[in-house]
């Protein structure tokens, strides 16, 4: 009887228990913060969600702000790690990484891909082994809006896909004496900045024959349809130009302090390096973080993975080289349709660049990514190979995917100089952007890649240490330290231009005398360095990867003492160690 009522127990208990919750993989179930990443932020909204996430994740972030923008914004930085197992020496004896984004403001999914990196993180911390580790072992500095003035302005004023790019400080573009006085007028109310044409035989443009909404050159042999005057505005100057003359123009990925040039040489360089607020705010903090040893800056548009030198006079040690192409190989496989390139050589030449900068004055191993590739609209590489796609790809991509949203179509209006035009176009919602249901993969991977990157940074151990008792009260001490990971503790530019200090091997305790030391890189150093300044404490350039490095010690006296590798980049690591015989 009692057999029985124990099973029927059991069958009634199994029966009512809850079915398990069918989670996608990819994204952390139940998350503290829900957030959906199929739309874009605007700044008030992003800072929104920073503050949830600060305020679910206590234990893993801190929210601070470097200072005020131009207009006044907040610059917001989220530091992420597990505070509750931080070094005694503090957070900044960590590897850190840096991820900053919008740096130009209308590459729209560049801040939302650090804003899902700072939610993937928290959410995933303590479900992911992967992410644990990273949180347990590193800090984050997340950036996510690094022109947040002049993002706000591609949400509510009238706009390309590609403005502004610059941020709203005012600039005398045509040089007449007069500030910003000639911006772009949204003629028909519909806030995107399509092109203007006019029905004109004598013009050399014409409909694409399949795609109304495009416009094409007539051949040299056949009438033309159209005269295209341009973006809609009117010459507000008359100078007999339209929008020549709006917010901005300069760029903020020209104005950091490594191989800069003045605008004459570099188009959209400001008045010296640094002279852009918001960029002197990053610096600082980086500066005053040396630890940092990975960043990455997201962009768009096109699908690279962009590395400097951004200069072609600029020239970078072989080593490291060969380090971004370990890091990017991988991330090539992680981003379909993605290349890997050279700014310099595989784009174009850009002077004052801030990856550049990162590499070149603090030796980071820095990535720029170009998100959203023209190779998702139908998952093949671009007709002729044109890596931002064709008007015609992205027209039939409209046509198939988007349902027609994606163009304005032409349609009639009064312009106050010019009479009856035609306006139409692409509209600026999308084009450098993704369209949502492609928002989030390009989160994801770039994310992948940027977490990828960061699992790589060094990070030192003492391997072992081995004591040898010799005649007296003499003993040789041999410790063997260790940087499991793929970037080296200081790039070859960092020790060739002593960025940051060596890194340090000490054996220290009380009572113990350190009478000499040598290095190695084998273990039976047969051509060891002396060391001739204070053995305790020994120089090494570099802990490169794989790579081990062998030090010895003859010291005298104590009990007990302790073995420690101190990095600025690869963190710290120390044993201890007690006499085996206790004399």
């Amino acid at each position: 009887m009692l057999r029985a009522l124990l099973i029927a127990c059991f069958v009634t208990s199994a029966a009512v228990a809850a079915p398990p919750v069918y989670q996608p993989l990819g994204a952390p179930a139940d998350p503290a913060v829900p957030a959906r990443w199929n739309f874009y932020r605007d700044y008030a909204e992003a800072t929104g969600l920073l503050k949830q996430i600060a305020a679910a994740h206590p234990k893993l972030c801190r929210l601070e702000s470097l200072g005020k923008s131009y207009d006044g914004r907040e610059m917001w930085v989220l530091t992420i790690t597990n505070q509750a197992n931080e070094p005694a020496e503090g957070p900044e004896t960590r590897p850190a990484f840096w991820i900053d984004g919008g740096i130009h403001a209308n590459e729209l999914q560049a801040v939302d891909t650090v804003l899902y990196t700072a939610w993937y993180l928290t959410e995933s911390y303590g479900r992911n082994k992967l992410i644990t580790n990273l949180l347990d072992q590193r800090v984050f500095y997340l950036l996510p809006m690094m022109s947040p003035d002049a993002r706000d302005a591609h949400f509510y004023d009238v706009n390309t896909t590609n403005g502004p790019r610059s941020g709203l400080r005012p600039v005398d573009d045509d040089q007449d004496g007069r500030i910003d006085e000639d911006p772009p007028e949204d003629i028909d109310g519909d806030g995107h900045l399509v092109e203007m044409r006019v029905r004109d035989p004598q013009g050399r443009w014409k409909s694409h024959p399949k795609y109304s909404e495009l416009m094409i050159r007539a051949k040299p042999d056949e009438a033309g349809e159209f005269r295209l005057l341009g973006p809609e505005g009117y010459d507000n100057d008359y100078d007999g130009e339209v929008n020549e003359d709006g917010p901005g123009y300069y760029d903020p990925n020209r104005d950091w302090a490594w191989k800069w040039e003045p605008g004459f040489v570099q188009n959209g360089a400001y008045r010296y390096p640094f002279s852009i607020e918001e960029n002197r705010l990053v610096a600082d903090f980086v500066i005053a973080h040396p630890n940092i040893a990975g960043a990455q800056s997201y962009h768009n548009t096109g699908g690279m993975i962009l590395r400097g030198p951004g200069a072609k006079g600029d020239v970078w040690p072989q080593e490291d080289i060969a380090v971004f192409d370990r890091l990017a190989e991988r991330g090539v496989e992680m981003l379909p349709g993605y290349r890997y390139l050279n700014t310099a050589e595989g784009l174009y030449e850009v002077f004052g660049g801030e990856t550049d900068w990162f590499y070149g004055m603090r030796g980071v191993f820095a990535f720029t990514n170009e998100l959203n590739t023209p190779f998702n609209f139908f998952r093949e590489h671009p007709e002729g190979r044109n890596w931002f796609g064709t008007d015609e790809e992205r027209r039939k991509f409209d046509d198939l995917l988007l349902q027609g949203e994606g163009f304005v179509p032409w349609h009639e209006v009064e312009h106050p100089q010019f009479g009856k035009v035609e306006v139409g176009g692409q509209k600026k919602s999308w084009g450098r952007q993704p369209p949502s249901f492609l928002l989030e993969e390009e989160c994801h991977r770039n994310m992948a890649f940027t977490l990828w990157h960061a699992d790589q940074m060094p990070q030192v151990r003492v391997e072992s240490v081995e004591v040898k008792e010799l005649d007296g009260k003499l003993r040789e001490v041999t410790a063997i330290i260790m940087n499991d990971k793929a970037t080296p503790t200081r790039s070859a530019h960092n020790v060739a231009n002593a960025i940051t200090r060596p890194d340090l091997a000490r054996l220290t305790g009380e009572g113990v005398k350190v009478i000499a030391a040598l290095v190695a890189d084998e273990p039976f150093f047969i051509q060891p360095r002396d060391v001739e300044h204070n053995p305790a404490e020994v120089e090494i350039p570099t802990l490169k990867s794989r790579t081990p490095v062998y030090v010895r010690w003859l010291v005298e006296g104590g009990e007990e003492f302790t073995v420690e590798i101190d990095t600025i980049q690869g963190g710290i690591d120390r044993k201890d160690v007690m006499r085996k015989d206790g004399k």
